[in-house]
């Protein structure tokens, strides 16, 4: 099986012999879990002119790598919602020529991509959601709080939608509280989003290291002295999902995927936050359920059958190796499925 260093969700010093894309002076980025989503997908593209979708192509290392291990006939739908990073994913995978078709599009919309490929049915797909090591490593485009930027976060820049900037100067105590402490599991959510309306009625908050500064004042002292992480890493988190609507866009995606993979096809979902693990784990559970009667029923009088199989009781996650070389993998949590039947209506 074919190895590859190349892609998504975390950074390694570039090796000799070049970067990204064949660019030297890129960093090369690492793939998450990379051998287990192998071992989850290829088998179900190893029949001719298999369909292989990804929703989520960051730089391409996945694809690539599931691309040369898939049989030579098998065909890649590419998807990301990010510009700059679809452009560095057209060059990396610039080999596969006419095999790969690569459309801008988030990945809850990806219908539309396979409706205007003709597809009807794929044979496996994979989503891995989160930010990008792209994305979290430019100053600019404003998602961290390590380096000074505009208070942006939106994964597709041109989509129109309100920006960080939007909802920290712009949306009620209400709406901030509940977004951070929902999206972000922050317990000091309240004193944060009162900060923050606090300090705006001064001076509209414009970057990102002035958001964070208001929030790690925001935080009790005993609480910033006990702190594994920097206290805005959890503000953060939930004003980016909520900017790229993340959750939402997950369960579209999983409202729709099953509907379009082939019988014995298989679907691979690489999560790293409590919320969208668990939205993922509750769906292949229900997928894999056979009768839903209640309890109180004595026997099945629903005819429910399986649609699939899980492919792991629990979810995979990094090795010793990957995490030494790929720090930022630790979060990071594979859950895989083999769909066995058409649903019954």
């Amino acid at each position: 099986m074919a190895q590859f260093h190349a892609s998504e969700r975390a950074v390694a010093s570039a090796p000799e012999g070049g970067g990204i894309g064949g660019d030297p002076c890129r960093p090369r980025h690492i793939p998450v879990l990379l051998h287990e989503t192998l071992e989850a997908l290829v088998p179900a593209l190893r029949g001719e002119g298999a369909r292989y979708l990804d929703g989520t192509l960051g730089l391409g290392g996945h694809a690539a790598a599931i691309m040369a291990a898939a049989a030579p006939s098998a065909r890649l739908c590419g998807l990301d919602r990010d510009e700059q990073a679809l452009e560095l994913a057209r060059a990396a995978l610039a080999p596969l020529g006419e095999r790969a078709h690569l459309f801008h599009l988030c990945y809850g919309d990806f219908e539309e991509a396979l409706d205007s490929l003709g597809w009807d049915r794929i044979d496996a797909a994979l989503i891995d959601i989160g930010v990008s090591s792209l994305q979290l490593d430019e100053a600019g485009r404003g998602f961290s709080f390590n380096s000074d930027g505009p208070l942006d976060m939106r994964m597709d820049q041109g989509s129109g939608r309100p920006s960080a900037r939007h909802w920290v100067n712009r949306e009620s105590f209400a709406t901030l509280k509940e977004c951070i402490a929902t999206l972000g599991e922050e317990p000091q959510a309240g004193r944060i989003a009162r900060a923050i309306v606090d300090a705006r009625q001064k001076a509209p908050i414009e970057t990102t290291l002035q958001l964070a500064h208001i929030v790690e004042r925001a935080y009790p002292p005993a609480w910033r002295a006990k702190a594994r992480r920097h206290p805005a890493t959890r503000t953060f988190q939930a004003l980016r999902m909520a900017v790229n609507d993340e959750l939402g866009e997950l369960r579209r995606f999983l409202d729709a995927v099953l509907g379009r993979l082939r019988v014995g096809g298989r679907l691979a979902v690489i999560t790293f936050h409590s919320l969208e693990d668990r939205m993922v784990k509750q769906s292949m559970r229900h997928w894999a359920e056979g009768c839903r009667c209640p309890r109180h029923v004595p026997r099945c009088v629903c005819g429910h059958t399986p649609e699939v199989r899980l492919l792991h009781k629990k979810p995979l996650t990094a090795g010793e190796s990957e995490l030494a070389a790929n720090p930022r993998s630790g979060c990071a949590k594979l859950r895989a499925v083999e769909k066995i039947a058409e649903a019954v209506s």
